[in-house]
């Protein structure tokens, strides 16, 4: 069968801006209405502008798949906000052309399959241990303790061990950087010069030097011990061992940006979305259920492992709806370049193109009831089958985030490890998101633990 035809682009002109500010005031008091009213009010393509550019943005599945596709080819990405920069530094996600190229070939081996496959026992591990120290009707703050286990996870995988006391200190400083991140979005300090001195970029200064010294001590150890690394196998190891085609590797601030990259992402995202997963489930008693009666049928009362992950499927489902209802990372960015073009028209050079998670993956055209949760709606003989490119909290193309198989893994094996032994019911009342860098509850959700029973794990019988 042919590919459907990508729709025209013919760009519709969204709310008139203010001098210099544009759009931004609107956007900021509420990113994502506004969004929704830019998509239910204007079109598919809308003409609008965050600050004193004007831009495009898009909210069809196709033009948004187009787009991904031609980032590093006729489209680049786009540095939002000082702050993202000194976090981030110059690794792959900001990267571009042949430095993008090199970076992105010596930084994926360290997330492929086969390696999220190696690290599967330590998510598992991490969970169960957290809910170990737990207690039936003890109350929890969900994100903090989400937090955690995904804080130990990426400890362990990506540095080996869980650095005891300065773990605390790396993320608290790495909280302070990426809520002022989320912060600058929204704010006319996103187009202030990097040079000017603000309270805020104080703080981020100070924060960052505390992880550049943190990450930075752990390099030098590993390169003063060759013969201790060389038993290892955790992220930073992999990235100190990486040689590109001229057999160079990665200077130590190029490891010190992908290493903060990976915890980043491996961190912070990963427990936003567990934290929706438990507000979702314990909102919807029936899809709770038919959870619990999947890890008890396929798990028979072990912890689960890797080979479980493809047969706990409404697991899965879950996971995967949970990232369309409240993707963490929800807004994208990328600049036209001199030959950029979208449903065959030509997108004007350095043109800044938009597209949302949240608007799309909530689009009735492709998602019935798109404010439900339903998670019978990832069946692959479900009525209504999701539309190709309409769901994508993972970026998209060549720039698709690195660690995508990495966090579905590790979303469903810590979700199948806690919900296995606890219910988690969160307190009801209505919860909205709070759009930062990665969208948030804008309250702490907390939630009584009920201690669930186990059947008795099945023995393997002998010969």
């Amino acid at each position: 069968m042919a590919a459907p035809a990508v729709p025209p682009v013919r760009p519709v002109a969204g709310p008139r801006g203010l001098p210099l500010l544009g759009n931004l005031p609107a956007f900021g008091r509420d990113p994502l209405g506004f969004l929704e009213r830019l998509r239910d009010e204007h079109g598919d393509v809308v003409s609008w502008s965050l600050g004193p550019r004007r831009g495009l943005f898009l909210f069809h599945p196709q033009h948004i798949a187009e787009l991904l596709g031609a980032v590093e080819v006729t489209f680049e990405t786009l540095e939002i906000g000082w702050v993202f920069r000194q976090v981030t530094g110059h690794s792959v996600i900001l990267s571009r052309g042949a430095q993008w190229r090199r970076k992105r070939a010596l930084v994926q081996p360290t997330v492929r399959p086969r390696q999220v496959r190696a690290y599967a026992a330590v998510m598992t591990d991490c969970a169960g241990a957290a809910a170990d120290g737990w207690r039936d009707g003890q109350s929890v703050d969900v994100h903090r303790e989400m937090s955690l286990i995904t804080q130990r996870i990426v400890l362990r995988t990506l540095f080996g061990n869980d650095l005891g006391r300065r773990a605390r200190t790396l993320g608290d400083a790495m909280g302070v950087a990426q809520r002022a991140a989320g912060d600058e979005i929204r704010s006319p300090t996103l187009f202030l010069p990097g040079w000017v001195p603000t309270p805020t970029r104080r703080r981020v200064l100070r924060a960052v030097a505390a992880i550049d010294a943190e990450i930075h001590r752990l390099i030098a150890a590993r390169r003063a011990d060759p013969a201790g690394a060389a038993g290892r196998d955790d992220l930073l190891t992999r990235l100190l061992r990486a040689r590109d085609e001229q057999g160079r590797p990665l200077s130590a601030r190029e490891v010190r940006d992908e290493a903060v990259t990976l915890w980043a992402a491996g961190q912070e995202t990963t427990s936003t979305a567990l934290t929706w997963i438990w507000y979702l489930l314990s909102t919807h008693p029936a899809a709770r259920a038919r959870l619990e009666e999947e890890l008890d049928r396929v798990l028979g009362g072990r912890p689960p492992a890797i080979d479980d992950h493809e047969e706990l499927t409404w697991t899965r489902w879950v996971v995967k709806e949970a990232l369309r209802l409240y993707p963490p990372a929800w807004l994208i960015p990328a600049v036209a370049g001199p030959s950029a073009t979208l449903g065959g028209a030509r997108v004007r050079p350095g043109t800044i193109v938009w597209c949302s998670q949240w608007t799309t993956h909530r689009d009735p055209r492709w998602f019935p009831d798109p404010a439900a949760f339903r998670p019978e709606r990832w069946d692959p003989a479900a009525p209504a089958p999701v539309p190709d490119h309409a769901w994508f909290p993972f970026g998209g193309g060549q720039r698709t985030c690195l660690g995508a198989r990495f966090a579905q893994v590790e979303a469903a094996l810590v979700l199948a490890t806690v919900a296995q032994r606890f219910r988690l019911d969160v307190t009801p009342g209505p919860v909205t998101p709070y759009p930062g860098l990665l969208l948030q509850p804008t309250v702490p959700l907390r939630a009584t633990l009920h201690a669930r029973t186990r059947p008795r794990a099945r023995r393997v019988q002998a010969g």
